[in-house]
């Protein structure tokens, strides 16, 4: 932290082959690579920690092919998984967070309490217990019902375009209504499907394998490049509607791509790991701290969102001594100080 204090906000061109010229800030880059860093040695930490327990030094051995005996087995194939999925789907949410705050220009507008990342939820639950689907059909109803989410929530916002808090008002609307629709999936399912749905719903790492990798990886190959090529947009839209379409952006156009790829993003997450709640929320906003920049702070918001799920994983394991105890709820007891105290500051700033 004391490294960062000492860093001046300051901003570089780099010359590209096609004599094009790339801009970045050095602070935001210092604060992606000292998060980056700090994401995979708590992931090395995470993996070596458990009832078979292994230094950080036997764990890299391990990845590259020279640990311990008997650690091949338990690094490889029960723990890797676990971990990498949880770097993905920080990475997926605290992207998607990101991108929802900036077009709210609300801090409370993160998909977990807009609705979408509930819309994910219903869909993979309609796919457990009525349609008694596997895996992969299970992430495709994630997606399916965030999607279906996000368009409800977009026309029923919709008055002469999508602004701020009716985006935020709505969603939490549809949130309510999700949540009463998921209530009732519980209610009317066989008692072994409600047991599977409600260890699902909690938000958890344990028992992930690869195949839950490739959903989140999937997830952020397909669309965090259109998420990066519209950043430029995403900040011409903070400035409001007519800022926006005076240097040339198509408001409604570039927020619904926007919206479609945030959308997108939550649901492969909630696919691949289940609604861990308030990653999206918080990993936005401590970013912003960090870099002390305006703008979406995408890859900052990224980074720091992995780096909060590594740790809540990691905690929970030194927690209850394995990896027993979901991830959720330490992300959810964290997450909801973090919410009130959010609430306090915006309502002491005069903006609730």
């Amino acid at each position: 932290m004391t490294l960062l204090k000492n860093v001046t906000v300051a901003r570089d061109h780099v010359r590209t082959g096609s004599g094009r010229s790339l801009r970045f800030d050095r602070r935001t880059l210092l604060v992606c690579t000292i998060l980056a860093l700090l994401a995979a040695v708590v992931t090395v930490l995470s993996i070596g920690t458990g009832r078979y327990a292994l230094g950080p030094w036997d764990v890299l051995r391990t990845l590259v092919g020279d640990g311990p005996p008997g650690a091949r087995f338990i690094v490889l194939d029960l723990r890797l998984p676990r971990a990498l999925d949880g770097l993905l789907v920080g990475f997926a949410m605290g992207t998607a967070g990101a991108v929802f705050q900036s077009l709210s220009r609300n801090p409370l507008g993160s998909p977990d309490i807009i609705g979408f990342g509930n819309g994910a939820s219903a869909g993979a639950l309609v796919a457990i217990i009525i349609l008694d689907a596997g895996a992969p059909q299970t992430a495709l109803g994630a997606v399916c019902g965030g999607l279906a989410t996000a368009a409800a929530v977009y026309l029923l916002a919709w008055k002469r375009g999508v602004h701020g808090y009716r985006l935020v008002l709505v969603g939490i609307g549809a949130s309510a209504v999700l949540g009463a629709a998921t209530s009732f999936l519980y209610v009317r399912a066989e008692i072994g499907k409600a047991a599977q749905a409600a260890t699902w719903m909690i938000g958890s790492l344990n028992g992930r394998g690869w195949s839950d990798v490739s959903v989140a990886a999937l997830g952020l190959v397909a669309l965090v490049p259109v998420v990066v090529l519209y950043a430029r947009r995403l900040a011409l839209l903070e400035m409001g509607d007519d800022t926006a379409a005076a240097l040339g952006i198509a408001p409604e156009r570039s927020r619904l791509v926007l919206l479609a790829a945030g959308t997108g993003l939550t649901a492969m997450a909630v696919a691949a790991a289940g609604p861990v709640p308030f990653i999206a929320l918080a990993a936005p906003q401590l970013a912003r701290r960090l870099t002390r920049s305006a703008g979406p702070n995408l890859l900052p918001a990224a980074w720091m969102g992995a780096v909060l799920i590594a740790g809540a994983d990691w905690a929970t394991q030194r927690i209850s001594g394995s990896a027993i105890l979901p991830v959720g709820v330490v992300t959810g007891v964290a997450g909801g100080v973090y919410l009130a105290w959010l609430l306090l500051r915006e309502r002491r700033s005069g903006r609730l």
